[in-house]
């Protein structure tokens, strides 16, 4: 198992007590009627995104009913994670965080509690409580059966592919990657990559693997990671991850990566191509236009996405 830095008593009690904080911290940058779920790093306002109307019709029925769910079981894990995370999809990760919390004081031993609301705490760019979060649910979880979590947003073929431990230690590292802490990041995503078991999630963890090995300067190492990514490699659902991964094998060229389809999930797929081809130039030494490639990210709609939180991060260290 790899070793993280140790989360001090105080950022955990922090964590803990922190949706209180965050409320405040909300009403102070009210804009008119609207609150926003969070503030960028680049100091901007985020508001819940526009969907369709489609998709808010389905998302609030859904939330509805887990909504009843919950108050009908209020002592049930399961279903206080679930009403967490409709609120979350439609947007509230404020409220999420706010019945995350109230859950963990009845369950401070849910790992899976804490895995959701160290995603949240990403969500809203509070990285050290996502860290405190997520570090404590590795322990909690050691030595558990990988358990595979159920999609709240399924994929095409309504098939879940990680597990709750596997998500953990994403998250984990995307939270380290965040905050430019880039040894955590690699032993986190290093354990995905050990527990990854298709395709899917072994692309995912590969690439941010790459990243991180090129960010740290260990071409070689980052070289050798994309032997297991070969043509014909199929995907469910992790199809950006895939395209930048053969950008990087020199099997796509940046035009190719960046043609995004017109669809429903385009600024998502903007942001996490996007990202990689930005990286692509910073690696390479072409500042210019991976900053560029970072505002164009960043100018997009999808805030929630971690290809444009990790742009944004990015932004705000180059431009110091």
């Amino acid at each position: 198992m790899q070793k993280f830095k140790k989360v001090n008593t105080y950022i955990l009690c922090v964590s803990i007590l922190g949706s209180a904080l965050l409320s405040c911290q909300s009403e102070s940058r009210k804009k008119g009627d609207l609150v926003p779920e969070a503030i960028s790093l680049l100091g901007d306002s985020l508001y819940p995104r526009k969907l369709t109307p489609e998709m808010e019709k389905d998302f609030k029925r859904k939330l509805s009913d887990t909504r009843m769910e919950a108050k009908a079981n209020p002592d049930s894990e399961i279903a206080l994670i679930w009403y967490g995370r409709r609120l979350a999809y439609l947007g509230h990760y404020q409220k999420a965080i706010e019945v995350f919390t109230t859950a963990l004081e009845k369950h401070p031993e849910s790992y899976k509690l804490l895995r959701h609301r160290g995603h949240r705490y990403i969500s809203i760019r509070k990285f050290d409580r996502a860290i405190a979060d997520l570090s404590r649910a590795t322990v909690l979880a050691e030595g558990t059966e990988p358990q595979i979590e159920p999609d709240g947003l399924p994929n095409k073929l309504n098939q879940p592919l990680s597990t709750t431990q596997w998500n953990i230690y994403y998250h984990l590292g995307l939270a380290y990657y965040l905050q430019n802490d880039m040894i955590n990041a690699k032993n986190a995503f290093q354990v995905c990559y050990d527990q990854s078991d298709n395709n899917d999630i072994l692309v995912a963890a590969t690439d941010w693997l790459y990243m991180i090995n090129r960010r740290i300067g260990n071409e070689e190492i980052a070289n050798e990671l994309l032997l297991k990514i070969t043509p014909g490699m199929e995907v469910i659902e992790n199809d950006s991850y895939l395209k930048r991964l053969f950008m990087y094998k020199g099997k796509l060229n940046i035009k190719e990566l960046l043609e995004v389809v017109d669809d429903d999930d385009k600024s998502l797929k903007l942001a996490t191509q996007g990202y990689g081809v930005a990286n692509w130039y910073l690696y390479n030494g072409d500042t210019t236009s991976a900053k560029r490639m970072f505002n164009e990210i960043v100018g997009g709609d999808n805030w929630p996405a971690f290809g444009y939180i990790a742009a944004e991060a990015d932004l705000s260290r180059l431009i110091k």
